[in-house]
């Protein structure tokens, strides 16, 4: 029932492990020395693409599980408290600790599309890319753990 829900699910997973996978070099690199100011760019727009990855997934499980649309004016918020909820089609998504963690990625996105880059700030930066790697392991664990539940349902 959910087969294609889980396909494209799975693809976002795999898309946001190519992501974090492919810059870790970089994420090295900062550990030991401050970035310049195209390395804050790179940093930014990573951190970015990798919240548009999450909310990809959120997005189909709204609409293809829950069969169901978030589109008010603050459906960004929405969408990620949605997650924390089981609701009578699935179990919750993520934990509530889980939720409190990307809020500050959603956070962070919603300032890198209204802001110019020279704006970014590496002291504000530094935690989200810092954790970036330990919050992405602990939100897939989450959502693999989500799609078991939906096969051992013997929704797929």
């Amino acid at each position: 029932m959910h087969e294609n829900a889980i396909k494209k699910i799975k693809f976002e997973i795999k898309q946001i492990n190519t992501l974090v996978g492919s810059y870790q070099d970089l994420f090295s690199k900062v550990e030991k020395s401050s970035p310049d100011l195209v390395e804050i760019a790179a940093l930014a727009s990573i951190l970015h693409s990798f919240y548009n990855g999450i909310e990809n997934i959120f997005q189909i499980i709204v609409k293809k599980i829950d069969l169901d649309n978030v589109d008010d004016a603050q459906w960004h918020k929405e969408i990620l408290r949605k997650m924390t909820a089981p609701n009578k089609n699935r179990g919750a998504v993520i934990s509530m600790q889980t939720m409190l963690l990307l809020s500050r990625y959603l956070s962070f996105r919603h300032f890198y599309r209204h802001s110019y880059s020279f704006y970014l700030n590496w002291i504000e930066l530094q935690p989200l890319v810092s954790s970036l790697n330990g919050i992405w392991k602990s939100t897939s664990n989450e959502i693999k753990a989500f799609l078991a539940t939906l096969k051992s349902e013997g929704c797929s």
